[in-house]
């Protein structure tokens, strides 16, 4: 049977079967509920098994994860945002999905440094000069 893909960015995807998830208790608001149900989703991914993503996405995406990288280079989402186990599993999956999209996106082109116009440069050298007389004029008046 074909897995599961999830899109990331572009032509990139990941497997299902390359996430593992586990259900933990989770803080917060929920009454009495709290403590009977796991509803928090501990969401683990390993880039480095990934055959679908190539090695630059790779190395960037474990710089992105930063202390949400564990030792055996697993990318580890928590999600306890919500009471309902379903949409914490959503949240995870998609805060890993925004990850991933952010480290496949290319980096921006340099800047080009552009030079001024020669207008541009005629106008503040004549600017200066003017500038410049008015100043001459300001000096002492004799009364030769």
């Amino acid at each position: 049977m074909a897995e599961i893909r999830i899109p990331i960015y572009e032509n990139l995807y990941i497997l299902e079967g390359d996430l593992s998830e586990r259900f933990i208790h989770s803080g917060g608001p929920g009454g009495q509920n709290v403590n009977k149900v796991a509803s928090g989703v501990q969401l683990r991914y390993s880039p480095r098994r990934s055959a679908t993503l190539p090695w630059p996405v790779i190395s960037k995406a474990e710089k992105l994860a930063g202390s949400r990288l564990n030792s055996e280079s697993e990318i580890v989402i928590q999600a306890t945002r919500y009471r309902s186990q379903e949409k914490n599993r959503a949240d995870a999956r998609t805060r890993l999905i925004e990850l991933l999209a952010k480290a496949a996106k290319p980096p921006p082109p340099k800047r080009k440094p552009t030079r001024p116009s020669m207008n541009a440069r005629r106008k503040r050298t004549d600017s200066k000069v003017k500038r410049g007389q008015t100043k001459k004029l300001r000096g002492k008046v004799s009364f030769d």
